[in-house]
């Protein structure tokens, strides 16, 4: 009987453990899809301020050249003077952009540029294209309102 009482109580013990060992799985499973909840729209965050930070060292760029960088000269005149197309002779040493860098999105491509802009026709457009990394989707991150991209 002793021996009988003793199995019991060790299957029960058993059956205990999987029973928290599958609750803390599940816990473990909640938070981990919270994590990445989080972290994604950390970088959706990210990308929107870069947008606004590239969008403000081009206004600069306008401010002491009179004019944007062109779509060929690109974001890099932000960070070195231009060899082609119009010149600006009031180009600061260092560039306008911090870092000596033009940022990567949080997906690591380049952000896309466009002069004069689609969206933005008498200024300039820059985006992200995005968690898909496909550009024109909607889930591009640029200078522009969802509803002048739904206009087009």
């Amino acid at each position: 009987m002793r021996r009988t009482l003793l199995a019991t109580r060790t299957a029960m013990t058993l059956i205990e453990l999987m029973i928290v060992i599958v609750i803390l799985g599940l816990i473990s499973g909640i938070i981990g899809v919270k994590v990445f909840q989080s972290l994604d729209e950390a970088k959706l965050q990210t990308a929107k301020t870069q947008v606004q930070s590239i969008i403000g060292a081009l206004n600069q760029y306008k401010l002491k050249c009179n004019l944007y960088p062109t779509t060929e000269q690109g974001l890099l005149a932000l960070i070195e003077p231009p060899g082609s197309g119009k010149t600006c002779k009031r180009y600061p040493e260092g560039g306008f952009l911090d870092g000596k860098t033009v940022p990567i999105d949080p997906w690591d491509n380049e952000y896309q540029f466009t002069s004069p802009g689609t969206n933005n026709p008498n200024g300039v457009d820059v985006w992200s294209m995005g968690p898909d990394m496909e550009n024109g989707t909607g889930d591009d991150i640029g200078n522009w309102t969802k509803a002048e991209e739904s206009a087009e």
